[in-house]
């Protein structure tokens, strides 16, 4: 769920990731951004769900098809499918959404959902496309950044406490280790989720401050 107070942020991380792969990770995180904003802008579940079903269906004949006349499908089909990821494997990031689409209140299971599917995929797929370690945590990093995103975007204040509660872990896991050079890009929206959850909810984000742009600086360089 993207604004356009994160865009100096998310320019920094992309050019953490070498040329060759640094469209296909824009395209996935502009992937996440569409999904995200079919739920933003939606007030009724059925159009949603038939927007989300939309998008499976569209991503998962990227296997088989040249994509339509859409931009992030397009990228997607030139950047990121070409270095061994599927339009199924990213169909599944449609999951996570539905989850929170379907819940008559958001609760653990449905926030486990929407991590899993939303984060873990995303985060999967592009170690895949970066060429990344096994040992990079992905899966706590991309559940992690996926709910303190969401807690971010959440109207119900109880509920995006419970958000931000369930990322604080999975980040804190994903933010011990060492990530291999060509994770970094990744291990640098997992440490963008730390600041952010040590903001209180109730409180704007000012970021690429001097500190959080020195933090990221430093994860560049050792991996920390």
């Amino acid at each position: 769920m993207n604004d356009r107070a994160t865009v100096p942020e998310r320019a920094l991380v992309l050019s953490y990731a070498p040329a060759a792969t640094r469209t296909g990770l824009a395209a996935l995180l502009a992937l996440d951004d569409t999904l995200g904003q079919i739920l933003r802008t939606t007030r009724e579940p059925l159009v949603g769900q038939m927007r989300l079903t939309w998008w499976h269906d569209a991503l998962t004949a990227l296997d088989a098809a040249p994509p339509p006349a859409q931009p992030v499908l397009q990228a997607l089909a030139e950047s990121v499918l070409p270095r061994g990821v599927s339009g199924a494997q990213l169909a599944a990031m449609i999951d996570g959404w539905e989850a929170l689409l379907e819940a008559e209140a958001i609760g653990p299971a449905a926030l486990a959902a929407h991590a899993a599917a939303r984060g873990r995929t995303m985060f999967v797929a592009a170690r895949s496309l970066l060429g990344g370690a096994s040992s990079d945590p992905v899966e706590a990093a991309g559940e992690g950044w996926a709910l303190a995103d969401l807690a971010r975007h959440m109207r119900d204040p109880e509920a995006a406490r419970r958000a931000a509660a369930a990322a604080s872990p999975a980040i804190a896991a994903a933010t011990a280790i060492r990530w291999s050079r060509a994770g970094r890009p990744l291990g640098a929206l997992a440490h963008l989720a730390r600041m952010d959850l040590a903001v209180p909810l109730d409180t704007p984000i000012l970021r690429a401050t001097p500190r959080r742009v020195a933090r990221l600086a430093l994860h560049r360089l050792t991996g920390r």
